[in-house]
């Protein structure tokens, strides 16, 4: 049997003997670090996020200085708050793009939650932000 030799570079992170951290963004999901921000030298970070039993979301509002961020829901659900779109319901099978720099908030989740996210730069800097100003409507015109 011959052994191949891979690039430093390339990784593989299996389920078996994974461990979740609860050390994240947020005190309510625990984070499970696919090595990616490793292998990628810092260019994305990758990891499982799942819902910490008896923790809910704060839903406060906030915004991340990144250049790309997605996430796909592999089990339960969750609700968002974006600035300018309102509320949107994901759930598993779900994956949603977040423009950089979108003002936003978890509403909730489900006790099942898990989720996929990828973030370039893998380091980046998390701001607390005042809650968006809310949209007026186009006020009507009388023809009179």
């Amino acid at each position: 049997m011959t052994t191949r030799a891979y690039p430093k570079s390339f990784h593989v992170s299996r389920r078996k003997g994974a461990k979740f951290s609860r050390r994240g963004l947020r005190g309510y999901f625990e984070y499970r670090d696919l090595g990616i921000q490793r292998a990628t030298r810092g260019k994305v970070v990758a990891h499982v996020i799942r819902a910490r039993p008896g923790k809910a979301p704060h839903g406060e509002w906030h915004w991340h200085d990144v250049d790309v961020q997605f996430v796909y829901v592999l089990k339960g659900s969750a609700v968002f708050e974006y600035e300018g779109i309102g509320r949107v319901a994901m759930k598993a099978g779900t994956c949603f793009y977040q423009p950089p720099r979108i003002r936003h908030r978890e509403i909730r989740h489900s006790p099942d939650l898990q989720m996929i996210e990828f973030v370039s730069p893998a380091r980046f800097r998390t701001y607390s932000a005042e809650k968006p100003a809310a949209r007026k409507s186009p006020g009507r015109r009388s023809r009179g």
